[in-house]
Parts: structure tokens; sequence; C-alpha cells
């Protein structure tokens, strides 16, 4: 027996960090979707179907958003409180989550937690202990904090179950998930009755921008202004990423925020006050790119706030966030690069910095590759839900593959195939569609050190 699980352990110590991150969200999605199958997590104390349990499973830990039942109805506090759970872990990140807790309980990280750790976030090997506390530090300190918030106004509301509403829905803005437990209110649940109301608004779309931002991020501003203003040292500097990363996040929202504005003055939004316009605008700018509550009806939204929509989606939060998409500094990376080609510069720049190619190829893979699975899986539902138009089969598509979880509307409506082709996009959304091609096609030993092989001239363009 010994020696059984001697051999276990040295195989999965030869497993890629990268492969080993994949096969966990897997896991804990399959795990997730048993237990909601389960009679004792839906009210009405029926098992739930497979493929249905699967798609929430996976729209929770992939932090999404999209349901194909309203999560208030349809599951009991048993089924909610795993959803949440789900949300927590895949937000996090399962290594994340797993090594943070070892660190809490004082057991040995080693180097191999340590390189999975690494991989999940993003970070630095030599600072990554330093870097999960603050993750778990700052992730449950913005969940408490939100939650008190939300219950200034869902508590004098609801009453004790406004408690657990607050504390749902923060940690579902922070893991920027979508989910909501509203839907006794309305049919359609979510936000939209406090389209006016600052506090809800203001307070779920702080945690979602947050948690976007990226750990990476948090903790260099944590390091370069607070904690050397706590000691009564000069700040310094955010380093280069950190600065893209604040730079286009800006960028997107006020931009956002200022289209929807135009676009949807007359639909809508017909009806409020400029206030009110302004506050609706500024949430869905917000949401559109990470999370997946509304304010408004997505379903009546125009169509070209849609492709606005699709656009924001598409690009989604930034790396080591809680968010999905291409990735904001993806992004800023495609846009440098097409600008320096159209100048004639054969090195990509920006802020004066200089971007190496492996970061412009891996950057260009992801576009590519995030563009070809939206348009399989748009062209999935178009085929096997015809009565589904071509715009909002994008836009749930592109919902899926960004985590975001808006929807206009036709996610409970999907047939068995377009949901089990929108499970598997929200997969490749969260693990990242360069990564899980690494974790299928990587083998360890297999290198081309020491070949140069011939150069071969194509034309393109």
């Amino acid at each position: 027996m010994g020696e059984e699980q001697f051999c276990v352990k040295k195989r999965l110590k030869n497993v890629l960090p990268v492969r080993l991150i994949v096969v966990s969200f897997a896991v804990v999605i399959l795990v997730g979707a048993v237990l909601l199958t389960l009679p004792v997590t839906s009210r009405n104390g029926m098992p739930t179907g497979f493929i249905d349990s699967l798609f929430t499973a996976t729209s929770a830990t992939c932090v999404t958003g999209l349901v194909v039942f309203d999560t208030w109805t349809h599951w009991n506090l048993l089924g909610q409180i795993i959803i949440i759970l789900l949300i927590q872990i895949g937000g996090l990140g399962v290594i994340t989550f797993t090594t943070g807790f070892s660190m809490l309980v004082r057991r040995k990280i080693g180097l191999r937690d340590l390189q999975l750790a690494t991989e999940n976030t993003s970070g630095d090997t030599i600072n990554i202990k330093h870097l999960i506390k603050i993750i778990l530090f700052f992730t449950f300190f913005c969940e408490l904090t939100g939650a008190a918030l939300l219950m200034l106004r869902f508590v004098p509301q609801f009453g004790a179950k406004g408690i657990w509403i607050a504390m749902f829905t923060a940690i579902s803005a922070y893991c920027n998930a979508g989910f909501d437990i509203l839907g006794f209110l309305m049919k359609d649940g979510n936000l939209i009755p406090y389209v006016s109301d600052p506090l809800v608004c203001l307070t779920v779309g702080g945690l979602i921008v947050i948690g976007g931002l990226g750990f990476v991020v948090i903790s260099d501003i944590y390091n370069a202004q607070l904690l050397t203003r706590l000691h009564k040292r000069k700040a310094v500097h955010l380093n280069f990423h950190s600065t893209l990363v604040l730079m286009m996040t800006a960028i997107l929202i006020v931009s956002g925020t200022v289209l929807f504005l135009i676009c949807e003055n007359d639909n809508t939004l017909l009806g409020m006050d400029f206030g009110t316009k302004l506050n609706a605008s500024l949430f869905q700018s917000i949401s559109a790119r990470t999370a997946g509550f509304c304010t408004v009806d997505i379903a009546k939204e125009h169509d070209f706030t849609k492709i606005i929509t699709v656009i924001l989606m598409f690009i989604g939060a930034s790396p080591a966030g809680t968010g999905g998409g291409i990735k904001t500094t993806t992004f800023i990376v495609l846009l440098a690069t097409v600008a320096s080609v159209m100048r004639g510069n054969e090195e990509t720049t920006i802020l004066k910095r200089r971007v190496d190619k492996f970061t412009v190829y891996r950057a260009l893979a992801i576009f590519s590759t995030a563009a070809m699975v939206i348009l399989i899986t748009t062209g999935i539902i178009l085929t096997a839900d015809q009565d589904v138009n071509g715009i909002d089969a994008l836009f749930e598509a592109t919902s899926g593959f960004g985590t975001v979880g808006l929807t206009a509307g036709v996610t409970q409506a999907l047939s068995w195939i377009s949901k089990l082709a929108v499970t598997l996009t929200m997969f490749i959304g969260r693990v990242g569609p360069v990564s899980l091609g690494l974790a299928l096609t990587l083998r360890r030993g297999r290198h081309c050190a020491g070949f140069v092989l011939p150069e071969g001239k194509v034309i393109v363009g």
C-alpha cells in the first residue's frame, strides 16, 4: 500500500501545474453538479437533471452567472450554500484557496504548492506566500464590508432574511459571479428593482471592480501605497502592469457609461431622472465586463447596445482577478501591436516601454482562440435553437466565455445541446484558452532547445 501511495504522489509531482489547475476546476464542477442533482437541494424536493445541474455548477465555479433556473425559486438554502461555495472557490481559484487554507493552519507549504499557486495567481514564486495572504485577507475583508453595507438596505426591507441576501450578493459581486437570490421580488430577479438605489448599485459595482482588478494589482497597491504610508515612508510608483490595468479599467468604465447612456437614453432608461440614468449606465458598464448583474432589462436593449456590451464582455476583467474575458492587458497589447505595425515599428511599445514578442504572441493566441470559441458556440446555439436571433446568440456565447452572466433572456430556453456548448465555453473562459491548450498538449521533457528551424517566407496582408 505504501508503494502505491508513493507511485501516486510521484505521478502527481510530474503533472504540469497548468494541467493540475484545469483538472482541479473540472473536479470541483463535477462534485458541485452531483450535489445539485440531489433532491435535498431543490425547493420542490425533486431531483434536478444532471445537465441543468452541470450548467449551474459550471456557471458558479467559473463565476459566470448564467442560470437555467432562478437561484431563489429553484434552490433551497442548502442549494444556495453549495452555489455560493462554488462561487467562492472558483473566484479565488482552487489552488489559491487550498494553499491559503494550508497556510492559515500552519501546514508546511512545499515548492510544488508554490508553483501551482504561482500559475494560478500569475504571481511571483518568491512572493507568492505573501500574495496569497493578501488575497485571502483582502477577499474576506471586502466581502464582509460589502455585506455590511448591503445589510443597511436589505435587513430593513426583508428582516433576518436580508442578512443572507446581503452576504450572498456581496460574495457573488466580489467574485464577479452575477448570481442573485432576489427572484422573490420579481420574475427575473437581479437588481432591476434597485436601479435608482446608489447604496446597492455603488456597493455591488465597487465589489465587482475590486474583484476584477486582479490580485497582483491589489498586492502592488497595498505594498506601494498603503503599506508605505502606514510606515510613514514615501509611496513608490506602481509597477507597469498595475498602471496599465488601472488605466484600461478606468477608460473602459467611463467609455461604457457614456455609450450606454447615449444609446439607451430613449429606451431602457426612458422615464428616469438624470441621476438614475447615470447610476444605471455606470452600473451596466461595470457589470458588462465581468459580473452579470443588471439594473435594466437586457432583452429590451437596442441591438447596438448589445454589440457594445459584447465588446466589453469580450475584453473582460484583468489577469489574476475573479473575472473572465481576454483580459484588459491582452486588449491593450493587441491595440499597441496594431499601432506599432501601422507606424512601421518592429517592436510593440506601450507608454515608452517595449513589450517582448512572446507576450504579443500569447495575446494574439488568446484573442484568436477566444474569437473562435465564441463563434463556434454562437453557431451551435443558432443551429440547435433556431428561434434565437444572431445577436442574442452571440451575446449568450460571449457572456459565457467572458464568464459575465448577462443574458438577453434566452438561457432558460436553450436546448440541451446549446447548454452543453455554453457550459464548455464557460469552462474554457475561466481557465483560459491558452492554459487549457497547454494542459491538453504539453509534455514534460519535450522541447526544441538546440534545434534551429529554417525560416519560411510568408506574405501577409
